[in-house]
C-alpha cells in the first residue's frame, strides 16, 4: 500500500531529548488493517478504536 506522507508537526525544543522528538504518527489504515474495529490494550484496560460509516474514528473504553 502506497500511503501519502504525513504532514510535518511543528514543535518547540524544550531541552528534554525525549520531549523534543516529534510524536509518532500512524495512518489509520496501518492501525485498522482493513477492518472497522480494533482493540487496544493500555495500562490494563482495553479500548476499542472504531471506524464509523461517516469516516470518523471513535475511541471508547
Amino acid at each position: 500500500m502506497n500511503l501519502p506522507p504525513l504532514p510535518a508537526q511543528a514543535h518547540a525544543p524544550t531541552g528534554d531529548s525525549r520531549a523534543d522528538e516529534l510524536p509518532l504518527a500512524f495512518d489509520s489504515r496501518e492501525l485498522l488493517r482493513g477492518v472497522r474495529e480494533v482493540l487496544i490494550r493500555h495500562a490494563g484496560q482495553v479500548y476499542r478504536l472504531r471506524h464509523t460509516r461517516n469516516d470518523k474514528l471513535i475511541l471508547v473504553k
